[in-house]
């Protein structure tokens, strides 16, 4: 494994999903992260920091999702399929006290297998679909239905993904009226992952969307875009509360995940790193780097003067 990771060596190329164009924007998002400082403030009484929050009826140990991971073999490796990496990811979530995103692709495998992996734990863990067209989607819903899933995710980005493109079952962009459609159909809280501007934020709420996941899709749908963080606050200002905001794109530790909440988002999530803690060590990699993610995150709680997740402020960073 590379000692960060940042993007710088793999680029655009495999192992990983790779990226479109030079790979600036993987490398920019981690880089941008990281020129957010936080504000030590070490005066004042605060309890034993606590990480917990709500998300989509899911209680979680801190405010942080597993992103969904597709089609591994084809980007990781031989090591797992599919399912076999889903099964490793949701123990090691549940065991965690998180939850996890699971992947599409375009093998119909990928997401029967997730379907089946979440079912099997009673709903613990959110499906994530492709922008496929309405009939192909209706199939994918159905799976969701019966998985028992608290809420369904559409990677909307995905629509830019070289392999998706001239395919059959057809992806591509969304309407407002169709992803409306998407929310009917499903009658479960709908994630839209992939937005990168105001306007398509409130596109999305519109649309009925409960949640948005500020993405890039790590870089691989569109050359030279801004990095997550660069838009991140924009969009919290946009949407002003009217539905719950996330962000990825190059977090990798415990006080990425603090400067997010700071600048208003209500949970982040993490891909790469589940699968560099999967293919490492299995469900005990997962349980290592969130025990990781959360001792970093209450020492920059600690140190700044937040007692819970609630209490993390704007004014505890700075660009």
């Amino acid at each position: 494994m590379c000692p960060v990771c940042n993007g710088k060596a793999c680029g655009n190329t495999i192992p990983g999903p790779g990226a479109k164009g030079v790979g600036d924007v993987a490398i920019r998002n981690y880089d941008k992260w990281k020129e957010v400082r936080v504000n030590m403030d070490v005066i004042g009484e605060i309890g034993e920091p606590s990480t917990e929050t709500e998300l989509f009826g899911y209680k979680l140990a801190l405010p942080l999702l597993a992103g969904p991971v597709g089609a591994v073999k084809m980007h990781y490796g031989d090591r797992y399929t599919d399912e076999e990496y889903n099964q490793r990811l949701i123990k090691g979530c549940i065991d965690s006290k998180i939850v996890a995103l699971t992947g599409d692709g375009t093998d119909p495998l990928v997401m029967e297998s997730a379907c089946q992996v979440i079912k099997s734990v009673s709903g613990h863990g959110i499906p994530t679909v492709k922008p496929w067209d309405i009939n192909t989607l209706k199939e994918k819903i159905a799976l969701v239905k019966a998985s028992g899933a608290k809420a369904f995710a559409m990677d909307i980005d995905a629509a830019g993904l070289p392999f998706l493109k001239g395919r059959i079952p057809p992806a591509g962009r969304k309407t407002v009226d169709q992803l409306k459609e998407i929310v009917d159909l499903a009658g479960l809280p709908f994630i839209v992952k992939g937005i990168m501007t105001p306007d398509s934020a409130l596109r999305a709420v519109s649309a009925g969307a409960s949640a948005i996941v500020v993405s890039n899709h790590g870089g691989r749908v569109l050359d030279q875009c801004p990095s997550t963080c660069e838009v991140l606050e924009e969009i919290v200002q946009a949407v002003e509360g009217k539905c719950k905001v996330l962000v990825d794109g190059g977090l990798r530790d415990g006080l990425d995940i603090f400067k997010a909440i700071a600048m208003g988002a209500d949970a982040v999530l993490m891909a790469r790193p589940f699968v560099n803690a999967i293919y490492q060590n299995e469900s005990e990699g997962v349980l290592m780097l969130v025990e990781r993610l959360t001792g970093e995150l209450k020492d920059a709680m600690t140190m700044c003067g937040a007692s819970d997740i609630k209490e993390i402020k704007r004014s505890m960073v700075r660009f």
